[in-house]
C-alpha cells in the first residue's frame, strides 16, 4: 500500500492528526526552500522521538573521503556531501515546568499540518495534554524569504486552555549539528565563534576541508496577546550553541507567542569578515517589516512566480494537488538568481545522493525553467557546466582518456567526480550525452544560437572526443562498440552496446560536427579562437566521423526493437504483471544479484533515446519499443514515469499516460518507493510538469515553430499551461470539447496545432 494520509487540497498539502511513525515522512513533504536555503519541516520545539534534522544552504558542501572496501585506479577521492548546517530554527519551550515534546505529551488532538504553495509558507497547530495535566493550543507558522533569501521567520503561538501558566521560550542557534550519513563520523563544521548582542546572537563556523564560513544567526521577541513584552532575555552561551530565554505569564485562554528571524550569512555571498554585519543588516530589515509584513511580501512574490508557472486541473484535486506540490518544491530549490548553484536531485530535503548536479538537470529540468523562467535561467544552467569544462577533461584524464576528450561528472559540486559507485561513476557515462542533448534543446527552444560559439562548442568537442576515444573498433561486427556500461537502467550493470549510450555517443559526434562547420561559416573569431585552444585537426574529425557513421547498435528481427543491451534477449523475460506484489519494490526486497539477471527496467533506458531523439523515429517504431519494454518497467527510477506519460500520450494511450502522471506528480505524496523519508526526488518533479505540457498538451519545437497535439484524460474537465517561447508568453487552454491560446506579447505568433497553421494575436483568444 502507498501511503495515503495527505489530504486532497488544490492549494496545500495538509496532514490531519499526529502519528510518529510519519513524522520523518512529513519532515520530507512538508520541507520550505527559497533557492538560498532550505529545511526539513522539524518541529520547532523538541522532539525526542524519531527524526531526521536537516538545514542546508545552497553552495556549501563537505567533501567526505571515499570509503570502499577495494580501491579502484580513477576512483574519485570524496563523496561531497550536502551538508546539515547549524540550526536556527529551534525554540526549545516549558510551561509550568515541564518541557513541551510531542513524544512526552499525554494526548495530542487536532494536530494538523499545512504547507501552503499559493503564499509559501509552513504551518502546524495542535492542542496537546502535558504530563502536568495542562492543555495547550499551539500554532507555529514559518517561511523562509523569497525576497530576503538570506532570513526565514518563525510566529510560534502558545494558548493555556485548562489553566494558568508560566511559558518560557529558550530561542537557540545550534552548531553542534551532524549529518545522518558519514564515511568517517567525521566533524564537519568547526564553530568559530558564538556572540550575541541584545536579542541578536550569532555562531560563526566555518566547513572543515572546503573552508566555507558561514554566520547562523537569529533575533527574537516575545508577545502576549499581540503586545510586544520590553524583556531582556536570559542568555546561556556554550562552544557550540547559543540560547535566550524569556519567561512570560499569561491566564488561560490568553496567548503567548514568539518571533523568531533567523537564517545564514555566507562567504559565497559575503567578505568573510563581514558576515555578522551582514547578519545585522539582514536582521534590521526583518525586524523592521515584523513577521506580517515579511509574510506580506512572501505572498506576492509566490503569487508572481505562479503567475508564470501554475498548470490548473480541473475535476481532480488529487492530479492538481501533485502538479502543484513538484512545481513549488523546484521553485523552492532553484529561482535561476545564482549561476554557481544547480538543482540538486534532493533539493533542500535531504542528504541522499550528496552533490549538487546531476545529468537531470540537462535531461529533465532545463525544459521546465525554459518554459516557465526567463531564458537566462536556461543560459546560466548551461553556463554552469561550461564553467566546469576544465574539470570535466580533468575527470577524463583519471580515467586515461587523452587529448582534451571530457567527461563530466555523474555527481558534483564543483566540476569534479565526487561519485564512488564503481557502475555509476565508471559506467553511466550517457550522462556526458545529456549536456550535449541540454545545448541543442535550448537552442531549438530559444533560437539563441550565440551560446554555443561563446561556449558550447568547446563543450560538445570535448564531449565528441570522449564518445570517439570510449568507442572500440569490433573485427567482428566490422563497427563501433562500447563495451561495459550501465545506461539510465542501473539495473542491469556491466552491460555491451547499450543502446541509448551508443546512440547519444554517435548524435553527440554528429551534433559537434554540424556545429563546427556553423560556427567556422558565421562567427569565424570564434572558430579561430575554439580551434586555437581545441588543437582540432581534420584528421581527427575524419576519425570522429568515421566512428559516428559505423555506430553498433543492437537490434531484434524477431520483436522489430532496438535492445537495451547485447544480452537482454538472453534473461527469462517474466513481466512485471506476474512478478509478486511482496517482491515490490525489488530494490528493497531482492539481491543485486537477482536484479542484475532479471528483465526488470529500473527506468526508461531505450524508450529515453525515444524521447530525446522523437523526429528520428517513426510513431509505429515508438509503439513497438513502448509495447516491448513498459511491461518490464518497474518504475523504481523517480525519472522514469514521466517518460512514459509523455509516450503513452503520443500514442494516444490515455489510461496509461494518465496513471504514468499520477505516479510521477505523486511519486513523494503517496510514497510510492517507499522512501519518501530520506527527502523528495526534486529533479524528477520537472518531468511531472513535462508530462502535462509534452504529453498531454503535446508541446514540441519544429523548425522555430511551436506545436501541440493537445490531449486530455477523462478524469479532468480541464486543463491549463503558460510558456514563455521566445519572450512571448502563450497561455494554453484543453478542455474535453475545445482548445485555446491567448497571448501576452505584441505581435503575432504563429503556431501549428495537430499539425494545422494557426496565427495567434495579442490579447486575443484562438479556439480550435
Amino acid at each position: 500500500m502507498n501511503q495515503d494520509y495527505i489530504q486532497p487540497d488544490n492549494w496545500s498539502i495538509i496532514e490531519e492528526g499526529f502519528d510518529a511513525d510519519r513524522v520523518k515522512s512529513s519532515e520530507s513533504l512538508f520541507s520550505i526552500g527559497n533557492g538560498a536555503m532550505g529545511q526539513r519541516a522539524n518541529f520547532e520545539e523538541k522532539y525526542t522521538g524519531a527524526t531526521f534534522q536537516g538545514s542546508y544552504i545552497a553552495g556549501v558542501y563537505y567533501p567526505d573521503k571515499t570509503r570502499v572496501g577495494w580501491w579502484k585506479n580513477g576512483y574519485p577521492e570524496y563523496f561531497a556531501k550536502v551538508l546539515n548546517a547549524p540550526n536556527w530554527i529551534g525554540i526549545n519551550i516549558e510551561i509550568n515546568g515541564e518541557q513541551l515534546d510531542l513524544n512526552t505529551c499525554i494526548a495530542i488532538v487536532d494536530f494538523r499540518r499545512e504547507l501552503n504553495m499559493k503564499e509559501g509558507w509552513l504551518s502546524r497547530s495542535f492542542t496537546a495534554t502535558l504530563p502536568n495535566k495542562l492543555e495547550v493550543a499551539i500554532k507555529a507558522t514559518r517561511f523562509l524569504s523569497l525576497d530576503i533569501d538570506e532570513v526565514g521567520a518563525i510566529d510560534y503561538q502558545i494558548t493555556p486552555l485548562n489553566g494558568e501558566a508560566t511559558i518560557q521560550f529558550q530561542p537557540y542557534l545550534d552548531a553542534g549539528i551532524t549529518n545522518e550519513d558519514t564515511n568517517w563520523d567525521d566533524q564537519f563544521w568547526d564553530t568559530l565563534k558564538v556572540s550575541s548582542e541584545g536579542e541578536r546572537a550569532f555562531i560563526e563556523a566555518k566547513t572543515m576541508k572546503t573552508g566555507f564560513h558561514t554566520c547562523a544567526f537569529m533575533e527574537s521577541s516575545v508577545f502576549v496577546n499581540n503586545e510586544k513584552q520590553d524583556q531582556k532575555p536570559e542568555i546561556d552561551k556554550r562552544a557550540n550553541t547559543i540560547a535566550f530565554s524569556y519567561t512570560v505569564s499569561v491566564l488561560a485562554n490568553q496567548t503567548a507567542s514568539i518571533h523568531k528571524f533567523g537564517g545564514y550569512t555566507v562567504d559565497r555571498n559575503h567578505d568573510r569578515d563581514e558576515l555578522v554585519s551582514g547578519a545585522k543588516k539582514v536582521l534590521e530589515t526583518a525586524t523592521e517589516l515584523g513577521f506580517h509584513g515579511l509574510l506580506a511580501n512572501q505572498k506576492e512574490a509566490w503569487s508572481k512566480i505562479w503567475e508564470m508557472s501554475d498548470i490548473t486541473i480541473d475535476g481532480d484535486v488529487r492530479a492538481q494537488q501533485g502538479i502543484r506540490f513538484n512545481i513549488f518544491q523546484l521553485n523552492q530549490t532553484y529561482l535561476g538568481k545564482d549561476s554557481t548553484l544547480n538543482i540538486g536531485p534532493k533539493g533542500f530535503t535531504g542528504e541522499k545522493y550528496g552533490g549538487s548536479t546531476y545529468w537531470d538537470t540537462e535531461a529533465y529540468c532545463i525544459p521546465f525553467y525554459m518554459a516557465t523562467k526567463d531564458q537566462k535561467v536556461a543560459r546560466s544552467l548551461l553556463k554552469y557546466r561550461y564553467n566546469h569544462l576544465e574539470k570535466a577533461i580533468e575527470n577524463a584524464g583519471k580515467l586515461g582518456f587523452k587529448n582534451g576528450a571530457a567527461l563530466y561528472p555523474m555527481v558534483t559540486m564543483n566540476g569534479e567526480e565526487c561519485h564512488n559507485e564503481w557502475e555509476i561513476t565508471f559506467e553511466e557515462i550517457h550522462r556526458n550525452g545529456a549536456i550535449a542533448f541540454a545545448i541543442f534543446n535550448y537552442y531549438r527552444y530559444t533560437g539563441d544560437f550565440s551560446y554555443i560559439p561563446e561556449m558550447g562548442l568547446e563543450v560538445l568537442i570535448g564531449i565528441a572526443r570522449f564518445w570517439q576515444q570510449r568507442a572500440t573498433f569490433s573485427t567482428e561486427k566490422n563497427q563501433y562498440v562500447i563495451l561495459g556500461v550501465t545506461g539510465p537502467n542501473e539495473y542491469e550493470n556491466n552491460i555491451n552496446n547499450n543502446f541509448y549510450t551508443n546512440y547519444l555517443a554517435k548524435w553527440c559526434i554528429d551534433y559537434a560536427l554540424e556545429n563546427i562547420e556553423k560556427v567556422k561559416e558565421g562567427y569565424h573569431e570564434d572558430y579561430l579562437r575554439i580551434t586555437g585552444k581545441t588543437k582540432i585537426t581534420h584528421e581527427e574529425l575524419d576519425h570522429w566521423k568515421k566512428v559516428a557513421d559505423n555506430m553498433y547498435f543492437p537490434y531484434s528481427e524477431e520483436h522489430q526493437v532496438y535492445l537495451q543491451q547485447d544480452g537482454f534477449l538472453d534473461k527469462e523475460l517474466i513481466t512485471v504483471a506476474d512478478l509478486p506484489k511482496a517482491d515490490r519494490p525489488i530494490n528493497q526486497k531482492w539481491s543485486w544479484d537477482r536484479i542484475l539477471r532479471s528483465p526488470y527496467i529500473k527506468q526508461a533506458d531505450t524508450l529515453q533515446g525515444f524521447y530525446f531523439f522523437e523526429d528520428q523515429f517513426s510513431t509505429e517504431e515508438l509503439k513497438r519499443h513502448f509495447d516491448f519494454y513498459e511491461p518490464f518497467t518497474v518504475h523504481e527510477s523517480s525519472l522514469s514515469p514521466c517518460v512514459h506519460s509523455i509516450q503513452a500520450a503520443k500514442l494516444g494511450q490515455m489510461d496509461q499516460a494518465y496513471t504514468f502522471y499520477l505516479r510521477t506528480s505523486r511519486l513523494d505524496l503517496d510514497d510510492y518507493n517507499k522512501e519518501v523519508e530520506e527527502g523528495l526526488h526534486i529533479t524528477s518533479m520537472a518531468g511531472t510538469w513535462m508530462s502535462i505540457v509534452e504529453g498531454f498538451g503535446g508541446m514540441r519545437v519544429k523548425n522555430d515553430t511551436l506545436h501541440f497535439e493537445p490531449r486530455i484524460p477523462k478524469e479532468w474537465d480541464a486543463y491549463s499551461f503558460k510558456v514563455n517561447f521566445r519572450d512571448q508568453i502563450l497561455k494554453v487552454n484543453v478542455s474535453q470539447t475545445e482548445t485555446t491560446f491567448e497571448l501576452e506579447g505584441n505581435t503575432d505568433l504563429n503556431i501549428q496545432v495537430n499539425n494545422n497553421s494557426v496565427t495567434v494575436s495579442p490579447n486575443n483568444l484562438v479556439k480550435i
